[in-house]
């Protein structure tokens, strides 16, 4: 059974004093409060070790406690912070741990989805507009490449590119 608020606090203010038996009968009902408090928040397996911190904790605050003050609170103030640290501990080291494997597959879904979009709105441009939007920006050549292959001069391909992408522009802006 676990001592009460008046039975924590004496032992508290005794072992302050410099009382060795009565601080290992303190840490004693610290250890079961502790395990209680813990057992339906953390796994069985990281109980100990969370216990161990709290009571670290507990003992490095043992010479600030205020003897007019009740014990419990603040040892459950202290235990809660630790269950909080030990939380974002765990989360943080299960995100690290993701690995390659847990990515989400490649697929091309998206790319299918953008390419058919696309040539919904190439519908309503003059194919030379069309044409070297497609060279230039989607398959990545130079504007002297895309000349090249269409027969347009250089100057022809930047105003077609221009004009094309502005009206594609507005289209989409009308849709949305």
């Amino acid at each position: 059974m676990i001592a009460d608020e008046a039975s924590m606090a004496r032992m508290m203010t005794a072992s302050q004093n410099g009382d060795r038996e009565i601080y290992r009968a303190l840490l004693a009902e610290i250890q079961l409060w502790l395990e209680q408090f813990f057992r339906k928040r953390v796994p069985p397996a990281h109980l100990d070790d969370l216990v161990q911190e709290v009571m670290i904790a507990v003992h490095a605050k043992r010479a600030t406690w205020d003897p007019s003050r009740p014990f419990y609170p603040l040892l459950a103030a202290i235990a809660r912070y630790r269950w909080v640290d030990h939380l974002r501990k765990v989360y943080r080291s299960a995100e690290d741990e993701l690995g390659d494997r847990d990515a989400p597959e490649d697929s091309k879904e998206e790319a299918v989805m953008a390419r058919m979009s696309l040539d919904r709105l190439f519908v309503h441009l003059p194919d030379r507009q069309v044409e070297v939007i497609n060279l230039v920006k989607i398959e990545g050549l130079s504007i002297a490449e895309a000349s090249a292959r269409t027969g347009q001069s250089e100057s022809l391909v930047k105003v077609n590119i221009h004009r094309g992408l502005k009206r594609l522009s507005a289209l989409v802006e009308k849709a949305e």
